[in-house]
């Protein structure tokens, strides 16, 4: 194998923390690959160093629940900047942990984020020059569950 040249080593940047609300889930049922829920999108506010405003209401996580509790999730939804940009984010990753702890975040108990992983990879759209950067931005998010929010801090891959 050639050792001529190294690949970058990647880094994480904070690059925003989005604080989505929502709605109580609509309850699709079983389907054949699980039970399909899908968690309506309220609202919320997005705060970073390079970008801040607010979440528009109308987005969801379609969510596919795995016997146990572990989620496959699909988020979609709209950023708009404080200058009045739109950032259209589609985030997919998991929720996963032991069948208590799940059962606990489902409860809307508080949960330490440390006792389950909920991870995601979100992608951007936007037509605003502004942001443009952020079509071509790799990032990363962790997450947190409570009964009405769901906290994420948003990593962009260096």
């Amino acid at each position: 194998m050639s050792r001529s040249m190294t690949p970058v080593i990647p880094t994480l940047e904070h690059l925003m923390r989005v604080e989505v609300e929502i709605a109580p889930p609509l309850m699709v049922g079983s389907v054949p690959t699980g039970e399909r829920r899908i968690i309506p999108i309220t609202g919320g506010r997005f705060d970073g160093e390079k970008l801040r405003g607010e979440v528009i209401p109308g987005g969801a996580d379609w969510q596919l629940v795995q016997a146990g509790g572990s989620a496959i999730l699909e988020a979609r939804y709209t950023l708009r900047t404080d200058e009045g940009a739109l950032i259209f984010i589609t985030n997919r990753g998991f929720r996963t942990g032991s069948p208590e702890v799940l059962a606990r975040i489902m409860a809307g108990e508080r949960v330490e984020p440390s006792e389950y992983y909920f991870r995601a990879a979100p992608v951007f759209e936007t037509g605003a020059e502004r942001y443009r950067w952020l079509n071509y931005t790799v990032a990363v998010c962790s997450a947190v569950r409570t009964l009405e929010t769901v906290l994420l801090d948003f990593y962009q891959v260096s």
